[in-house]
């Protein structure tokens, strides 16, 4: 590896690290010493960009939000009408092995953030993230697909859905993610798609 490493570089390198530690060993298991050697870097070369197990978790938690804002992207832009909508929100089950590596991780910082304070933040940013492709989703449904995706600190192109309907838009994601969780892997997940277009399908009619 080149001696100079550009910042943006290393962080991205010791967060794919921090990753695949997260989601083979647990998160009280990432450290500067096993994200380091995951990377295959000296612990030393970590002392200033990464000097503690909070830094290289929150750079786990960094690449978890930023690979899912991208997908959302990806998926609103290939679809168009309503159909955005439901493209964003499979986004968030686990339908495959990243998304459920993603959806396993988000779990276990929930459940471990009631006991261990050092983990609320990391709690709170990928509770924000999944909020927020939630109220995304619903600009495309009540636009019927022609909103953009909002830059940060932008004003979205139309009205902000209502605060309910996110909220309940949220549960129910976060439900069916839990159960297809619960679910051996490889049997049909079939249900929760079903489930999530009849969820949409009743917002589609409220006034």
């Amino acid at each position: 590896m080149p001696r100079t490493v550009d910042l943006d570089d290393r962080r991205r390198i010791v967060g794919e690290a921090a990753w695949r530690v997260l989601v083979r060993d647990g998160p009280t298991e990432v450290s500067v010493r096993k994200v380091a050697a995951e990377a295959g870097l000296p612990p030393s070369s970590l002392r200033y960009t990464f000097p503690t197990q909070a830094s290289v978790r929150d750079a786990a938690v960094e690449l978890l939000v930023s690979r899912l804002r991208e997908r959302v992207d990806r998926a609103a832009d290939a679809t168009g009408g309503r159909d955005a909508a439901r493209a964003v929100l499979l986004e968030l089950l686990p339908l495959d092995d990243e998304r459920r590596a993603e959806m396993e991780v988000t779990v276990a910082f929930t459940a471990l953030a009631l006991t261990d304070p050092s983990l609320r933040t990391a709690h709170e940013q990928t509770h924000a993230a999944v909020r927020d492709v939630c109220a995304l989703a619903l600009v495309h449904l009540d636009a019927g697909g022609a909103a953009s995706p909002r830059p940060a600190g932008g004003a979205a192109s139309t009205p902000e859905p209502a605060h309910v309907d996110v909220e309940l838009t949220h549960a129910v994601v976060d439900g069916l993610a839990l159960h297809l969780l619960a679910q051996a892997v490889g049997t049909d997940a079939s249900w929760a798609v079903t489930a999530l277009d009849a969820h949409l399908a009743l917002l589609a009619l409220r006034p």
